[in-house]
Order: structure tokens, then C-alpha cells, then sequence
């Protein structure tokens, strides 16, 4: 036979392997949730045995996020280079591996490297493993399976911060939370090496020696006939680079996604930063304030799940632009909740939900606009550069509250970058349609 086996995977049910392959990545990228997070449960450790001030602190802090920003931009163009399954165990023994280095370290300049190369790990997997489940999924579960890969994140934070909590409860050390992260990552790499194999899109994409081999072990493996011969190249063959992402083909798209998830990053960081001090600043303690951010998350990860299983029956692209102007309006009602405790709980978890859905659902809109050659680096590149609105958004909160703005006015110009990120997702058919007449 030498029918494509990508057009016969898009419209055929997943395969049991196929599934374990998507429930991997998700846990891979539960994972990258917990490392994450185990900075921050270990701070409060790592500052009274080291006497490091916040300032120094918070330098600590931001440097896994500046390798996965890395991360994402570089290694998601090597996943396009050199094929998904290799770029996925490096980027795991470089989590595992630097959460052992973590409980070695012996001051602040090792650690912040340590969890810089550690971010960098985090960063190429989230963007490989989001091209990875893209590419074995069948069309009609496709913005599910991505959406819930991403889900995955917020799932490990959440889950990994319990455990994290018992273990600093009974063991008092800062260093178990690593420990704990190290094992779990450690514990993964086996698993990975059985179950995921190459992407038949990737090898077909790159054309490595033995391709046609490569293929067929994994067709007869999902249950499928083997092919003759691999189908033809495509009239024009896109090279994975950066440069790629910048040529007159896809140039406009990749700007217009890039903005978008700058712009709905920055939004999402405004609740995830400020809602504690912002309940405490209204007259609450710190665990009732925390207890609001614990809605806002809950609000997260259902409007993750919510928007993955509707992208099964509609478009994906309205989806997306509807969460995002929602999202403005709720933050919206969030400035008006005042000082109760139900209001505010209520409101934050409902703008997370709309905000959060619009992020995850730029996923598999990177999914499907870029082709299997660039859909790890286009993917990357705008995940590592759109992070940069994680930076600015809590800068551009804490500027505008101390210049004496009320909650809603503060809320209201945050939920300029959701109306930002909708009008550049608007725009995306124009420049596709640019891109197919180039």
C-alpha cells in the first residue's frame, strides 16, 4: 500500500498506542509543572539557610523561567531538526538531572544555573511534546488531546504542590522537594524510551536514513499496513529554522501569533501574581488570600479542559477569540467584587477560566497553522518569546497600582492584552490566506 499514513491516522480512531502516547506527554508535561514550582515551595528554605534577601531571592526565581523561555525558542527548532522522541529524553534527563544538582548546590550563583539548564529542559519539552501529540492525534480529537497536554502543566503544579507541602511538613528540608522532582523525572525515563516512539510526521517531514523502515515499525505498532514507499515531498520544502519562521510565507502568521500569546500571557500573570496581595490589600489574611488564588487555578484548568473538548465540535480559532474578550469582561466584574471573600472567589475563578482558555487554546491553533517541518520551532518561538509577557504584566500591574489606580481600573487596562490577543487571532485568516497565495 502506499496511501499517506498521515491523512489515514487524521481520520481513523486512536489507536491504544496512540492514546498512551498523548496520556505520556501529559504526564511529561505534569512534570514540567511540578519543577516549576519546587523553586518556589523551597524558597522559604533556602532563605533562611543561606540569609538570602528577596531581592537576591527573586533572581533565583526568575532564572528557570528565562531557560524555558530559552528552551522553547532553541530546542523546539532542534525537534524540527533531529525528530521529537530524541529532543523529549534529552530535554527529561536535563530535568532529572538538574533536580538532583539542585539539592548539591551550595549557594545562590550554583543554584540559579542549576535551574536555569533545568528550564531550559522544561522549555524544549513543552514545546516538543505540544508538536508530539499534535501529530498523533486523529483530526477529531486533535485540540482535546492538545489542550489537555498543556492541562497537564497546570495538573502537576497543582498535584506536586500538595505532595511538596507533606514533604516539607514532615521533613522540614528544602531539599526533599527536589529530591522529589528528580526521582519522578528519573522514573519517567524509562517509560518514555517504551512508549513514544518518532512521529511518523517528523520522519516524513525530514527524511532521515531508514525512514521508510522507521515508518512502517511504527504503522504495523498502531495496528496499520505497512507502506511501499514514502509519499511525495511537497512542491515546496520548508527548511526547520528560525530563519523559516520569518520568510514571506509565514512571517505575518508568526508575528500575529507571537502578539497574541505575549499579549493573553501578559493578561494570565496579572491574576496569578497579584490576586494574593490584592485580597490581602482589601483586609484579608494571607490564607484566605491564598485560598482565592486556589479558585482562580481551579478556574484555569477548567477552562483548559472545557475548551479542549469543545474544539471536538467547533472551530477552534472563534473558540479561542470568544475566551479572550470574555476574559476582559469578567476581569471586568473581578474590579467591581469588593472586599467578600465569595465575590471575589466567584469572579477570579470565572476570568481565569476565559483567560486561561484563550492561552491553551492557542495551542492547537499552533498545531494547525504551522506544517510538521516547523511545527515544534514555530510553536517554541512563540512560547519562548510570548513568556516575556509573564515578566511584564505583574511589572505593569504593580506600576499601575502605585500610581493610586483603583482594582478596576488596573483590571480593565490588564484586559487590554486579551483584547489585543483576540484582534491578532482575528487577523490569523488574513495572513494564511497571504501565506497560501506567496
Amino acid at each position: 500500500m502506499s496511501m499517506d499514513p498521515r491523512a489515514a491516522m487524521a481520520a481513523a480512531p486512536m489507536h491504544w498506542r496512540q492514546i498512551v502516547v498523548v496520556a505520556m506527554c501529559i504526564a511529561l508535561n505534569a512534570l514540567d509543572g511540578f519543577d516549576v514550582l519546587a523553586i518556589s515551595f523551597a524558597a522559604p528554605g533556602i532563605a533562611a539557610e543561606w540569609g538570602v534577601d528577596k531581592a537576591t531571592l527573586g533572581i533565583v526565581l526568575s532564572m528557570e523561567l528565562l531557560g524555558m523561555a530559552a528552551g522553547s525558542v532553541l530546542i523546539g527548532n532542534v525537534a524540527d531538526r533531529v525528530g521529537r522522541r530524541p529532543v523529549i529524553l534529552g530535554c527529561l534527563a536535563l530535568m532529572a538531572a538538574g533536580m538532583f544538582a539542585a539539592i548539591m548546590a551550595s549557594g545562590v550563583t550554583t543554584l540559579s544555573a542549576i535551574r536555569f539548564l533545568t528550564g531550559i529542559g522544561i522549555g524544549g519539552m513543552i514545546s516538543t511534546t505540544s508538536a508530539m501529540v499534535a501529530e498523533y492525534s486523529n483530526d477529531k480529537r486533535r485540540g482535546l488531546n492538545v489542550a489537555l497536554n498543556i492541562a497537564g502543566y497546570s495538573t502537576g503544579a497543582i498535584l506536586g504542590g500538595l505532595v511538596a507541602s507533606a514533604l516539607l511538613a514532615s521533613t522540614g528540608d528544602w531539599r526533599s522537594v527536589f529530591m522529589l522532582g528528580g526521582v519522578a523525572s528519573a522514573a519517567m525515563i524509562p517509560l518514555a524510551v517504551l512508549f513514544l516512539p518518532e512521529s511518523i510526521e517528523s520522519l516524513l517531514a525530514r527524511r532521515p536514513a531508514g525512514a521508510l523502515e522507521a515508518v512502517n515499525r511504527t504503522l504495523t505498532k498502531l495496528g496499520r499496513d505497512a507502506i511501499d514507499a514514502l509519499p511525495p515531498l511537497p512542491a515546496v520544502v520548508v527548511k526547520p529554522s528560525i530563519a523559516s519562521l520569518f520568510s514571506r510565507n509565514y512571517a505575518a502568521i508568526t508575528i500575529l501569533l507571537t502578539v497574541a500569546y505575549f499579549a493573553q500571557i501578559l493578561f494570565f500573570y496579572y491574576i496569578q501574581k497579584w490576586v494574593p496581595k490584592i485580597v490581602v490589600d482589601l483586609g484579608f489574611d494571607a490564607a484566605q488570600a491564598g485560598r482565592v488564588l486556589v479558585w482562580a487555578n481551579v478556574g484555569n484548568l477548567s477552562g483548559a479542559v472545557l475548551i479542549g473538548l469543545l474544539s471536538q465540535r467547533f472551530a477552534v480559532r472563534p473558540l479561542v477569540c470568544a475566551s479572550m474578550l470574555i476574559g476582559v469582561a469578567a476581569i471586568g466584574l473581578f474590579g467591581l467584587a469588593g472586599a467578600d471573600l465569595f465575590r471575589l472567589s466567584l469572579t477570579v475563578a470565572i476570568a481565569a477560566f476565559f483567560i486561561n482558555a484563550g492561552v491553551v487554546g492557542l495551542y492547537p491553533v499552533l498545531a494547525q497553522t504551522y506544517p510538521a517541518a516547523l511545527r515544534a520551532s514555530g510553536t517554541g518561538f512563540v512560547i519562548g518569546v510570548g513568556r516575556g509577557g509573564s515578566a511584564v504584566g505583574p511589572i505593569v500591574a504593580g506600576a499601575l497600582f502605585a500610581s493610586g489606580a483603583s482594582l478596576l481600573a488596573v483590571s480593565l487596562t490588564m484586559g487590554i492584552g486579551g483584547l489585543i490577543a483576540a484582534a491578532m487571532v482575528l487577523l490569523l485568516p488574513w495572513a494564511q490566506r497571504r501565506a497560501s497565495e506567496a
